[in-house]
């Protein structure tokens, strides 16, 4: 990618600017039917929407493409194709170009397939569902097929027993439609944009497109085996989704802390935190706390502010960010900033803390080790790892 285009975060490709179809960047492919909450949920999760903002939302009546490309860990293009489009009979069209179905689904790519959990029978979504699958299969048997079953919320909702009892359902029939024809693997997601679940189920389709996840769960689990860690997630800042875990299961309540601590940082950092951009003169109180010289009327408007900030270098959150927070349980939150776009957030045993320094030594270790697999330095052997030597040097520094 380092020939590409560079991007800022949500930046947007329109029609009047031009797109390479051949480039080799990951494709994020979003399809399902129309009102099922495709644009929604991509809007609320990349681009900070507020759930609420959501019902303004128009219908998608063309495929409309995004860029992500929030660092130069994360760089993928969304694909948002309209409710309404047949794969089988119609053609591919963006702008005055029309596409071959190679073209858009032999890049490296995820499909993510939406069905409305509200929208009963199922039948008929599933058949569509099913008969898109089996083009796309054709075309590119290595792509990865993610169902979100989504806007599971609401009175239908109540319980989780109702929740999986919908997958149920979807997953028999989808089985029952395909009939043997659809030889893949198909990962199935209950999400809601009211809750972590669209943010959780993002990030695991986010993850399956960047090449360097191995090596990132590698030096995850060497860190939280040689810092008596429970659980680490290194998360991207704006977009909140998580890059890379260890591989100790997911609990989803301990993702939820994790997640909204990084709310908590970044609200404390624009309260306390931001460089005061108009010198150290006499001024207004605003003035003096560094508030800009309008406030955001809405949530976009907000992200949008943060993502620029981000993107100057003016925001507060920097190098030295961190952040320790106790829980009930005996339990102690940990963040650590990685750089201007992610952060390590930490779940550990409060009398594990106790070596702070010893920690920070083994994450500033983890850093290099990052910096090395994205950067793809020169002295890395063809298929070495950075994380051995780079995490495990702490460990020799902690057996002196």
């Amino acid at each position: 990618m380092n020939g590409g285009p560079q991007w800022e975060y949500g930046q947007e490709a329109y029609e009047e600017e031009p797109v390479d179809f051949e480039e080799p960047t990951p494709r994020m492919i979003i399809m399902g039917a129309s009102r099922s909450g495709k644009t929604s949920m991509s809007n609320v999760v990349f681009h900070k929407m507020a759930p609420h903002e959501t019902l303004l939302v128009g219908m998608t009546n063309s495929v409309d493409i995004k860029y992500v490309a929030s660092n130069a860990f994360v760089q993928f293009q969304i694909w948002d194709f309209p409710g309404d489009f047949d794969i089988e009979n119609e053609d591919i069209t963006y702008g005055n170009q029309t596409l071959d179905h190679r073209v858009v689904f032999t890049s490296p790519a995820s499909l993510v397939y939406v069905i409305d959990a509200q929208d009963e029978p199922f039948q008929d979504a599933v058949d569509r569902m099913v008969r898109t699958l089996l083009v796309v299969h054709s075309v590119n048997p290595d792509m990865t097929i993610e169902v979100f079953i989504h806007k599971v919320d609401g009175e239908l909702f109540l319980t989780d027993e109702q929740k999986f009892d919908c997958q149920q359902e979807i997953q028999q029939i989808t089985d029952e439609l395909t009939d043997q024809r659809l030889d893949a693997h198909i990962n199935y997601h209950l999400t809601s944009i009211y809750d972590h679940s669209v943010f959780e189920a993002f990030s695991k389709v986010v993850q399956k497109l960047m090449p360097q996840l191995p090596a990132l769960e590698n030096l995850l689990n060497i860190l939280i085996s040689n810092c008596n860690m429970e659980k680490s997630f290194l998360f991207d800042v704006v977009s909140k989704i998580y890059i890379a875990t260890d591989s100790a299961p997911v609990d989803m309540q301990s993702y939820e802390l994790c997640s909204d601590m990084i709310d908590v940082v970044i609200d404390v950092s624009c309260i306390y935190g931001i460089a005061n951009q108009r010198g150290s003169g006499d001024g207004a109180a605003g003035d003096q706390a560094g508030l800009p010289d309008e406030m955001p009327s809405t949530m976009t408007e907000a992200a949008d502010m943060m993502g620029t900030a981000l993107h100057e270098g003016s925001w507060a959150y920097d190098a030295e960010s961190s952040s320790v927070i106790k829980l009930s349980n005996g339990m102690v939150l940990y963040l650590r900033e990685v750089n201007n776009y992610l952060a390590l957030v930490c779940l550990l045993r409060a009398e594990n803390l106790t070596k702070r320094g010893l920690i920070d030594y083994n994450i500033d270790c983890l850093k290099r080790a990052l910096s090395l697999i994205f950067h793809q330095t020169p002295e890395l052997e063809p298929g070495a790892s950075p994380a051995a030597g780079a995490v495990e040097e702490g460990v020799a520094e902690e057996a002196k």
